[in-house]
Order: structure tokens, then C-alpha cells, then sequence
């Protein structure tokens, strides 16, 4: 169907847009704090902190693994704020997400998602 760049490009949106609807959730108004908040969660390291949370508490299926593996090894872009490993895990989580939303799978994504903020 899509590469995992392409799924991680996807990912990437939904994963913020599920941060940001949270945030304002949790009363946040002024969009500086809604930036600084988010920084929590859309960060390379935060993306990497909060994948190796779901990755030690198994909530991931094996095809969700094998999915966040496919991500990870793919080749792109590299990031200049942050390293290579905390990049590619970042974009494997993203790539999960993306393609869970290809795949018509967003109650899946939503348990994920919510896990992450601890809703």
C-alpha cells in the first residue's frame, strides 16, 4: 500500500492532532502553553520515551511491533536536533500510527493514544 515513510508522514498528523485535542481537553487556552505542552509528547525524544513505555508494558501486538520495526529501519531524512536511534524510533511509532489509519484501525489507534496520555 504506502511506504513506511509515507505511513510515518501520516502518523506524525494524527499523533499531534490526538495531543493537541488533549491538551485543550486538560483547560490549556493560551496557545504558548499549548506549544509547551506539547513538547511532552511530539518531540523525537518524547515520541521515543513514550514507544519504549509501550514496548516494556507489551501493549503492542507482534503486527504492531513487526510495523514499528518497518518504520524504524527505513531509510529517509535524518534529523538534526536529535540522534539517529531517537529519530528512527520516533518514526516508527509514527509510521504505527499512520498505518494503523490506513488500515481502517482507529479504535486501535485511539487505545494506543490513550495509553500514551494516560487517559
Amino acid at each position: 500500500m504506502y511506504g513506511p515513510l509515507v505511513c510515518a508522514y501520516m502518523g506524525d498528523t494524527i499523533y499531534e492532532m490526538y495531543v493537541r485535542e488533549h491538551l485543550i481537553k486538560t483547560g490549556l487556552t493560551k496557545v504558548g502553553d499549548l506549544q509547551k505542552g506539547s513538547l511532552e509528547y511530539v518531540s523525537a525524544n518524547s515520541q521515543r520515551r513514550h514507544l519504549e513505555k509501550l514496548l516494556d508494558d507489551n501493549f503492542l501486538t507482534e503486527e504492531e511491533l513487526d510495523i514499528v520495526r518497518w518504520g524504524r529501519n527505513a531509510k529517509g531524512t535524518k534529523s538534526k536536533s536529535t540522534d539517529i536511534i531517537t529519530y528512527r524510533l520516533a518514526t516508527g511509532l509514527e509510521a504505527l500510527i499512520g498505518k494503523l489509519h490506513f488500515e481502517n484501525k482507529d479504535d486501535r489507534i485511539k487505545e494506543i493514544m490513550k495509553y500514551i496520555l494516560g487517559e
